[in-house]
């Protein structure tokens, strides 16, 4: 007698599968899988890590996931393109107070200005990503001119070594790449070029497709309120996290523990949206710019 509430609670759980590049703005989700929020909330929730935003969009529109994870570069190509994706939760923020990306040189680069800059070679994870677009943002803004930089595509594990090695000039980090290659010598920081999109914005986020929340919509405002409560206690809780992280993304804890943290939206405000929108639209990766307030969904609660 005493297991039948258990089991009628386990049976109430609707079942979802999320899917997410296993790197740090992926956190509030893994944090509301293991701490039991995501149940609290009455989902049974599955989490898998892929390897690219394509894959992840794919399993959202095939319906293997209900709900996946993408940068928010990748969602407004998708948007301006007619895509019926919308959404959901914020995900991980870049705050010019607590930089985890930045534009890095050689170690003994004599870099040191935009306009030094000039005609070189840049190294991003792919081209018209966040990265490319920061540094040219970092670029006009400064007194360089980006329509004269060479970009090269290189995965984010192998930029440090590439410019350590003089095969490009200099590249785009994230932590945990860019405090290890900064200890190692490898390079050296030569702007918070993010900080010319803005001091603060949002770069990833959770989203479905208007099909599912139209069918699903409550179960999408479960996972919407558990993303809320886990992400405020993320924010406030970093150091409870790294094990789960580290679990996630297959990085070593003591890696984690060191570096810079994110911080995560715990709402979908517009305006943490939209200067990724204006970027986008002003480095020609969109044809035009649109209103934030059109990616995300509406009614939910």
């Amino acid at each position: 007698m005493l297991a039948m509430p258990a089991l009628a609670s386990a049976q109430a759980l609707t079942a979802i599968s999320i899917g997410g590049v296993p790197e740090e703005s992926a956190t509030p989700a893994l944090w509301a899988r293991q701490s039991g929020i995501f149940r609290r909330s009455g989902l049974d929730v599955t989490i898998e890590p892929q390897n690219s935003g394509s894959a992840i969009s794919a399993a959202v529109v095939g319906g293997s996931y209900a709900i996946g994870k993408s940068s928010l570069v990748s969602l407004i190509i998708a948007h301006a393109k007619g895509v019926p994706f919308v959404l959901v939760a914020g995900g991980g923020l870049y705050d010019a107070k607590n930089p985890n990306f930045g534009l890095v040189v050689k170690a003994d680069s004599p870099l040191k200005t935009a306009a030094d800059l000039n005609g070189k070679s840049v190294a991003v994870s792919a081209l018209n990503d966040l990265y490319a677009i920061g540094t040219k943002a970092w670029m006009d803004k400064n007194g360089g001119d980006s329509s004269t930089i060479k970009f090269l595509e290189l995965p984010i594990s192998a930029v440090a070594d590439a410019i350590a090695a003089g095969r490009v000039d200099a590249g785009g980090l994230i932590d945990p790449e860019l405090q290890s290659g900064i200890d190692a010598g490898k390079v050296k920081w030569l702007a918070r070029d993010f900080d010319a999109i803005a001091l603060r914005f949002m770069y990833t986020g959770w989203f479905t497709t208007m099909d599912y929340l139209a069918k699903n919509q409550a179960t999408v405002e479960k996972f919407v309120r558990a993303m809320r409560e886990s992400s405020a206690y993320v924010n406030a809780h970093p150091a409870d996290t790294v094990d789960v992280l580290a679990k996630f993304s297959a990085m070593e804890p003591a890696r984690i523990a060191k570096m810079h943290r994110i911080s995560y939206a715990t709402a979908l405000d517009p305006r943490l949206i939209q200067p990724m929108i204006d970027a986008c639209a002003k480095y020609k990766v969109i044809p035009a710019a649109f209103d934030a307030k059109d990616m995300i969904a509406s009614g939910l609660r």
